[in-house]
């Protein structure tokens, strides 16, 4: 089956006054038709980065980039076809909405750009699309600052949907907004897709908010992928003791064993040697600093990045609720 995203060793590398920054290295994942994959890692990961190589706005040093079977090349008629079958939605609506134009212009500019219909019909489609997010009507007219966060980011999303594009890249797209906004826009979302067999790349640092979307989830730290594997099974399952901090910083899984990591993120500018995560992995060994683990399933639940993740134990579960006799 055609995936709707397939990056094949992908890297991202800057070249800055203190050496080269590896804020992508060496990636490869996919994303099937009608799946949503979640990309989890703290701050500084290359969880943006890659996003933004994916939708053309960063150029790749290295790998490839396949949409829905195609191969990006990186001309003008690149990005024109990019947008037809990537579209991504950031994580500050008002950031990215143009305050001089109404909710109308702003969905409507894809289909104007791509020569798609007269006004009449465009106007239809704007409509269409609007009521799709849940948005009234009466909106049309309306500037972002005139919207409320969560009728902005159902812009943006409507705005993404009007290419028709076979995959959807979110990013952080519900950390600005309220708990409650958060769970309408992410109901929307699974909705969207049962509706219209779309692909997600969904990009957070939550892995509560992954575990409810996501079919798949992938976890990276420091530019590579540490683990990557069915949602449930990482969440059940994790063997990689940074995906382990990750689950059990979570507050309905403190119950069970908690595991705390030591020291910052190390530069990616300055990696370790070996393993990148071992300055801060409790069950580190000198081949830690010697060789670099690459993903395995061998004998795991799922693909994990780490020479001793047999050996690592699962954490213990939060106990069940007594009940009433």
């Amino acid at each position: 089956m055609q995936k709707a995203l397939e990056l094949d060793d992908l890297r991202v590398h800057y070249p800055t006054g203190g050496g080269l920054l590896k804020a992508v290295d060496g990636v490869s994942l996919s994303v099937g038709t009608g799946e949503t994959v979640g990309l989890v890692g703290e701050s500084g990961c290359g969880k943006s980065t890659l996003a933004r190589c994916v939708v053309g706005l960063n150029a790749p040093t290295g790998g490839a980039v396949r949409l829905a079977g195609w191969e990006t090349s990186g001309g003008r008629g690149d990005r024109l076809t990019r947008a037809r079958v990537v579209q991504m939605i950031f994580q500050d609506p008002m950031g990215s909405l143009n305050p001089r134009l109404t909710t109308r212009q702003t969905i409507e500019l894809p289909l104007k750009v791509h020569g798609i219909g007269n006004r009449a019909e465009r106007l239809e489609k704007v409509l269409e699309l609007m009521k799709q997010v849940g948005l009234g009507p009466h909106l049309l007219d309306r500037y972002p600052h005139e919207l409320s966060g969560g009728q902005r980011q159902r812009v943006s999303i409507a705005r993404a949907l009007a290419l028709e594009p076979a995959l959807l890249i979110c990013d952080e797209i519900v950390s600005a907004l309220d708990v409650s906004v958060q769970a309408q826009v992410l109901n929307l979302l699974t909705d969207l897709q049962t509706r219209l067999g779309i692909a997600f790349l969904f990009i957070t640092h939550d892995l509560a908010v992954v575990r409810y979307l996501s079919d798949r989830i992938v976890v990276m730290y420091l530019g590579r992928i540490v683990e990557e594997g069915p949602a449930e099974s990482v969440w059940n399952h994790a063997r990689h003791p940074y995906t382990q901090a990750l689950v059990s910083s979570i507050p309905d899984r403190m119950a069970g064993t908690r595991l705390r990591l030591s020291g910052d993120l190390p530069s990616p500018i300055d990696p370790p040697s070996g393993c990148g995560f071992r300055t801060r992995c409790p069950h580190a060994r000198p081949i830690c600093a010697e060789q670099r683990p690459e993903l395995r399933g061998a004998g795991l639940p799922h693909l994990v990045a780490c020479h001793f993740a047999a050996e690592i134990p699962e954490l213990a579960a939060p106990a069940p609720a007594a009940t009433a006799p």
